[in-house]
Parts: C-alpha cells; sequence; structure tokens
C-alpha cells in the first residue's frame, strides 16, 4: 500500500459505463473527503466533469487526467493514490501497463477482469514486483468472480464449523438470476479469442482449471460443458462463467495454503434443463447480436430489477451435506459488481496486515469481505 497517497481510492475509467457505477456508489454512500477519500480518472477532464454531474457528486471531487496509453500519466496517477479501481477492459488491451505501475509503485490494484489468459501473464511478469513492493493485486472484484470464489469460502467455513473440517468436493449451482451483461463483458471475451488465433498456447490456459494456480495441479474436474441430472438439485447446465470462476476458485484455494485440500473438486453449472426457462447466461453466442457494445448496458431500471442467487452444496468425504448460498440484490453484471468493486477496495485499503502480491479478493480478505460485502453491498451469505 502506498503510505504518501493522496487519496484511498481513485475510480480509473469514471466516464465508462461500470466506472461511472462505482464512483456513483462511491458519491452516494460516502460523499466526498469524508471516511473515504476518492478521485474519479479518466482520459477526458470534460467528460470527467459531466459524469460528476450526472451522477450527483459534489462538486469538489477531484478529477485525475490519465490516458491508459501514456506511462506518465498512468505512473503520476498510481503515485496519488492508495488504490486504483479500474473498469477500463478489455484489460488484456489496456491493462498491462498500469498493473506493471501499480506493483512497482506499492499501490494496490483491483479490476473486474474475467480474461484470465491476461491475468496469468501479469501472475508470471508481476507476482514478485507486488510482494516486493507490497502492492495487493486482484483481480476479478466482480460478478466474476466474488460470489463465487467467496461463496465456496463461505460454505468451506460452514463445513468446518457443522462437520469439522473443510469438504473436498463443492458445487456451484446458480438457481436463479436476473441481469444484462455488459458491452464490456461481450468486448473481453472477444479479444480472448482473438488472443487464443494468435498464440494457440493459450488455450492450454483457458481451458484448464487450473490456469491460475502456476506450479500447482490438482485433481481431475468435472467439465460442466454438457447438461446432466444432479442428485443434489435435479438437471443443471452449462454457465458461460465456470471458466473463470473455477480457475479463481482453485487460486484462492492455492493462495490460502489449500486451505480446501490437494485433492479439492469444484465445478459450477446453471440449474434448470437448456430452454426450460431457467437463469440461462450459459454462452455469448446465444445474446443478440452477439450483446452489447463497449459502454453499454443494461438500463436503471434492469439493473434495479436485477438478482441473483447461488447455491453452493458442500460433500463430505462421508457423504454428509452442508448447503449455503450467495445472493445479490441488483443485476449481477452492473448494479451488483459496482458496489462490490467500490466496497472491496475499501476493505483492502482498510487491511494494512494483507501482504503484497496477485491474490483473489476472497484469499485475501476472507471474512473480512463477507461481513463488508452484506453490511454495504447488497449481498447475503445464508446457511440453508
Amino acid at each position: 500500500m502506498n503510505p504518501n497517497a493522496e487519496f484511498d481510492i481513485i475510480v480509473y475509467g469514471a466516464t465508462g459505463y461500470t466506472g461511472r457505477l462505482v464512483a456513483e456508489h462511491l458519491a452516494k454512500t460516502y460523499g466526498v473527503g469524508g471516511a473515504v477519500k476518492w478521485a474519479m480518472a479518466g482520459r477526458s477532464a470534460d467528460k470527467l466533469a459531466a459524469v460528476r454531474d450526472e451522477i450527483g457528486a459534489p462538486r469538489d471531487t477531484p478529477l485525475v487526467v490519465a490516458d491508459a496509453s501514456d506511462p506518465a500519466q498512468l505512473k503520476a496517477m498510481v503515485g496519488r493514490a492508495k488504490a486504483i479501481i479500474t473498469t477500463v477492459g478489455p484489460y488484456q488491451l489496456y491493462g498491462s501497463d498500469l498493473v506493471a505501475a501499480c506493483a512497482a509503485a506499492g499501490t494496490d490494484y483491483l479490476d473486474l477482469c474475467g480474461e484470465p489468459n491476461w491475468m496469468r501473464q501479469m501472475i508470471d511478469a508481476h507476482d514478485a514486483a507486488a510482494k516486493a513492493s507490497g502492492a495487493r493485486i486482484l483481480f476479478s472484484c466482480g460478478f466474476d468472480s466474488i460470489p463465487f470464489e467467496l461463496g465456496v469460502y463461505f460454505n468451506q467455513e460452514t463445513a468446518k464449523a457443522k462437520l469439522g473440517g473443510p469438504v473436498p468436493r463443492v458445487k456451484g449451482r446458480v438457481r436463479d438470476m436476473r441481469g444484462g451483461l455488459s458491452g464490456g463483458t461481450a468486448a473481453s471475451g472477444a479479444a480472448t479469442m482473438a488472443a487464443i488465433q494468435k498464440d494457440p498456447s493459450i488455450l492450454a490456459i483457458m481451458m484448464s482449471p487450473f490456469g491460475l494456480t502456476p506450479g500447482f495441479e490438482g485433481p481431475a474436474q468435472p467439465t460442466g460443458q454438457v447438461a446432466e441430472e444432479d442428485p443434489d438439485v435435479g438437471p443443471v447446465a452449462p454457465f458461460m462463467m465456470a471458466v473463470i470462476n473455477t480457475k479463481n476458485v482453485h487460486r484462492s484455494n492455492a493462495l490460502m495454503g489449500h486451505a480446501y485440500g490437494k485433492d479439492f473438486v469444484y465445478d459450477e453449472m446453471v440449474m434448470g434443463a437448456p430452454g426450460s426457462g431457467g437463469p440461462g447466461f450459459t454462452d455469448l453466442g446465444s445474446l443478440p447480436g452477439g450483446g452489447p457494445k463497449p459502454g453499454e448496458g443494461p438500463t436503471k431500471e434492469e439493473r434495479e430489477n436485477g438478482y441473483y442467487d447461488v447455491l453452493f452444496v458442500g460433500i463430505a468425504a462421508d457423504g454428509r451435506k452442508v448447503r449455503t448460498s450467495v445472493k445479490g440484490d441488483k443485476d449481477p453484471g452492473y448494479g451488483s459488481t459496482s458496489k462490490m468493486l467500490a466496497e472491496t477496495a475499501i476493505a483492502l485499503v482498510n487491511a494494512p496486515d494483507v501482504k503484497g502480491g496477485i491474490w483473489t479478493p476472497g484469499a485475501a480478505l476472507q471474512g473480512r469481505l463477507v461481513d463488508r460485502l452484506q453490511g454495504h453491498a447488497g449481498l447475503t451469505f445464508t446457511v440453508e
């Protein structure tokens, strides 16, 4: 963490669709210059001022001009904050210099990345520098993958309390969900496909559940690619985000010293048969016109009316089970994601004991983050 920082948090990309929602949450919840000192950053001072006024942020909200393609501006911005929240994606196109700058300066970094190929590149390139400088780098601080990563953590904590220890098998099952994808999500998927065509070796990382745990390969995992009958919940179908979330769950386990065991098995699926009117969200290609464009997303009404409900079934070696759930009170991709990202940054800034390195949010903050998200971000963690 940067001890001489002027701001706790700078929201970089505040003029974009999701960045604006993050800034709006901070403005409404914390004002400016109060308990959380924060600023808005982006390429254009005029656009930043316009968004500041549109979201009702105070006139004295600090504005910082920085362009992803200008290393000097990035370095100057990074030097002014304890933590940078960035919503400027796809990260594999616009994020690498910012991660490098934060890792070098000892400034915390948080994003919404769902691009495992790039995350692995960043882990390989900057984990050592972040450990040396004290920078805490946290990817995937939104719907991918916090409800799933922390959902497994909460299920395992429940198993320890009820069954006497962690369980070797957890199933993540999306029980219900309403809400849209952002244009940024669609663009990230397209950028990843383009990267694989250029460099086929990336495919191995994308296909492996252990793509984000360099040096560790656990047991075979269910593919989750085929609809099936699950004895615990009934019919299940593939879930589009499992390819990202499962990797983050296994990385979280590894970062916590294999707290769930080295033989841990985890998969994610959507409850309901395909086409049964279940939660959906099985693949990007099913979106009309291939999905929204970057900078686009659901309306305010759609965000407010959205929600999600994910069930976790933990199964002990002797067959005993624990069932827990994570629910969010807004649409997953935006309303809930923007609150999760903002509150994870606040939790991190308030956790000076977390050492530098490239973390997952759940491994870094554990129960503190569960409490913070329940208190401030509209999430509910329940033992069923």
